[in-house]
């Protein structure tokens, strides 16, 4: 469902009217349009506090997608896009930023209609 990104280092984060694009520091570039994106996950790897724990994790419906770190400079603005999504799942957002556990979150699914 997402591309395994969640290890690559980042070399930017673009977040704009357009949708998401992560550039990664091999030169490779992941996506996702907002009139794609089908799903949004926050996965929780406990390794923190030193190395990155928490994910943002953003589905297209055409198979494209990202995983933007939280701790990117770019998050805050990206957060705040995904919180205005109709039907964003405020409260397992929350859950999700304050656990340590193991687990993937989702915070908010496109409807099918």
């Amino acid at each position: 469902m997402f591309p395994d990104s969640s290890n690559a280092q980042s070399r930017s984060v673009s977040v704009d009217d357009t949708g998401v694009r992560r550039q990664l520091a091999d030169g490779t570039e992941e996506s996702v349009t907002w009139s794609e994106l089908s799903a949004v996950v926050v996965r929780v790897i406990p390794e923190g506090p030193w190395n990155e724990d928490v994910f943002l994790m953003l589905a297209g419906a055409n198979g494209t997608g990202t995983a933007v770190p939280s701790g990117d400079p770019a998050a805050n603005a990206l957060i705040e896009r995904l919180q205005a999504l109709p039907g964003f799942d405020h409260d397992k957002f929350v859950e999700a930023m304050t656990t340590d556990a193991d687990e993937a979150y989702v915070v908010w699914q496109a409807s099918s209609q």
